[in-house]
């Protein structure tokens, strides 16, 4: 402890010392607060943004490789899938394995089948078209379709028989219990070309599929373009289910 002296300046002096001694400490603990908390702030916005980072790359990873939403862009699959429907497509089915008869597929769309007006230009868009890309958002981008796998590589295919049933190599398939509308709407008689797979929506009526595109390969679709399988229904979650292909094709050979 400071003892005074009978020297007023000299205790003047001694106590601007002390005061500026204070002042300093008290600045430097300032300091080393905010270095503190500045420090905090850092270290946790990096380890956000590599916890982000890495979650949006596994997200695209996902969606390039693994598995993609997608909405179900028109009425041609009900009543299996109805127009909005959010929908998952495996990637990996078709490359570890094989296309098969009565699949339900997502495809990029050959030439023009499915008409959707052109997108908005915006912020709104953007983030959308971001996110989507992410993989955060279900595809929507108007250049994908939906249906169902009818016809493989050398198959005959036609329309129709009798009962008004499609033939496939001379088989007649009842497909009764999940399509819509008759299918007789445009007779035909083609064979699907190598490479590419006849496809039908289940809204036979309603669905500009296969046989409304015979002048060009037939109607058929490059298999190169079949983004992959759908596997599961996902939304609205009351109508959540596994998609498999009907047992109605296990007789074609």
């Amino acid at each position: 402890m400071n003892e005074w002296s009978d020297n007023p300046e000299k205790d003047k002096a001694e106590l601007h010392r002390i005061i500026d001694e204070a002042s300093a400490d008290h600045d430097e603990n300032n300091l080393e607060g905010w270095r503190g908390k500045l420090s905090f702030v850092f270290d946790w916005l990096r380890e956000t943004s590599f916890i982000l980072g890495m979650a949006v790359l596994l997200s695209v990873l996902l969606r390039t490789f693994v598995f993609q939403a997608f909405f179900v862009p028109s009425e041609s699959m009900e009543n299996t899938l109805l127009t909005d429907d959010r929908i998952i497509a495996s990637k990996l089915s078709y490359r570890f394995g094989d296309i098969h008869r009565g699949d339900i597929v997502v495809f990029h769309d050959p030439s023009d089948w499915l008409y959707t007006a052109p997108k908005e230009p915006g912020l709104h868009q953007t983030i959308n078209d971001v996110m989507t890309w992410i993989g955060i958002l279900p595809s929507n981008s108007g250049d994908d379709l939906v249906k169902r796998v009818i016809g493989l590589p050398g198959d005959k295919v036609a329309c129709c028989s009798k009962d008004g049933h499609i033939t496939i190599n001379g088989l007649a398939i009842d497909e009764t219990s999940y399509i819509r509308d008759e299918t007789n709407q445009i007779p035909f008689s083609i064979t699907v070309p190598e490479g590419r797979v006849f496809v039908m929506g289940d809204n036979r009526g309603a669905s500009s599929d296969s046989r409304f595109h015979l002048d060009e390969a037939s109607g058929t679709v490059p298999i190169e373009n079949i983004v992959g399988q759908v596997t599961f229904r996902v939304w609205p979650m009351n109508r959540f289910a596994k998609m498999n292909a009907p047992d109605v094709f296990s007789q074609v050979s």
